[in-house]
């Protein structure tokens, strides 16, 4: 089989302590041909320095300086740059199981998909769970996987980039980038422009990621109230979108409205959660027995 080049976009921002585990899980990869961008988010720390040894001793590493402007902004630099057929995202403080791209590649290859979802690895400290609403080798429809889409709207799966592989030209036709207004939540928005233009999707049960879950992460951090509702705003509409263009939203509707009351998930823990009502007391047989003597409901 041919090796199409495959463009590997990495932001960076301090991510000094992760960096090399990072940097050297992509350059072991059994997919050898591939562009690697690193693109320096203006980072304060080390990371500057280790972007550029790696592109010094590396030729297939690449490095863009930038003030600080956000991930969105770092990875659309590194869009704008990119040539390889495929597109495939990892954050700069995660890494890559050895054999992660290949799985992709190979399962585009054979199921002419234009986009491929891997199910990914949940790090936290010396715990490792294995995470992914598709559980199975399938391939789908763009009607088919935004039905399987409903079924756990709020889950990192379908939301984040780095466990996909995406069709660059498809990218391009679209001009679909990273909302840089948008703090949060911005690859779901992404994915969801995506979707709309992919003809199939693929699964693979396989796990093609390391996410690592750390304290004071972006989810936990930012999951105030304010933001919740606001990011749930935009979403939503974006999930309405894409479900009306695929004459679904009438049959669906009801499960589209859940996603305005899930929780985000990353497969171990729940974020953006509302908080709980205060839980009723049991009424008391006496208590009971007086409300219906008179008749009160």
């Amino acid at each position: 089989m041919e090796q199409p080049l495959i463009s590997i976009i990495v932001p960076v921002y301090n991510a000094e302590p992760y960096l090399d585990n990072c940097l050297d899980s992509i350059a072991a990869q059994t997919w050898e041909n591939l562009e690697v961008w690193l693109v320096d988010d203006g980072s304060t720390d080390a990371s500057p320095a280790l972007c550029d040894a790696r592109a010094a001793a590396d030729p297939r590493f690449h490095v863009l300086h930038q003030a600080n402007a956000g991930v969105s902004a770092a990875r659309n630099a590194a869009l704008e740059r990119a040539t390889g057929r495929y597109l495939q995202f990892v954050d700069g403080d995660d890494y890559l199981p050895s054999t992660a791209t290949e799985r992709l590649v190979r399962t585009a290859g054979a199921t002419g998909a234009d986009l491929v979802i891997g199910r990914f690895w949940r790090v936290a400290g010396t715990r490792k769970a294995l995470q992914g609403h598709i559980r199975r080798d399938g391939v789908f429809t763009r009607r088919e996987f935004a039905e399987e889409m409903l079924k756990a709207p709020a889950n990192f799966y379908y939301g984040v980039l780095w466990n996909k592989l995406y069709r660059r030209s498809i990218v391009e036709e679209g001009r679909l980038r990273c909302d840089p207004e948008v703090s949060w939540c911005e690859d779901f928005l992404f994915n969801l422009e995506y979707i709309r233009r992919a003809r199939l999707i693929a699964a693979t049960a396989q796990p093609v990621y390391c996410y690592v879950k750390r304290p004071g992460s972006l989810v936990a951090t930012q999951a105030t109230l304010a933001r919740t509702v606001e990011m749930k705003r935009t979403m939503f509409a974006a999930y309405k979108q894409l479900y009306q263009a695929l004459d679904l939203y009438d049959e669906q509707k009801l499960r589209v409205y859940g996603y305005l009351v899930s929780a985000a998930k990353d497969g171990g823990s729940v974020a953006l959660r509302p908080p709980a009502l205060p839980k009723r007391r049991p009424e008391s047989p006496r208590r009971r027995t007086r409300r219906r003597r008179t008749g009160m409901a």
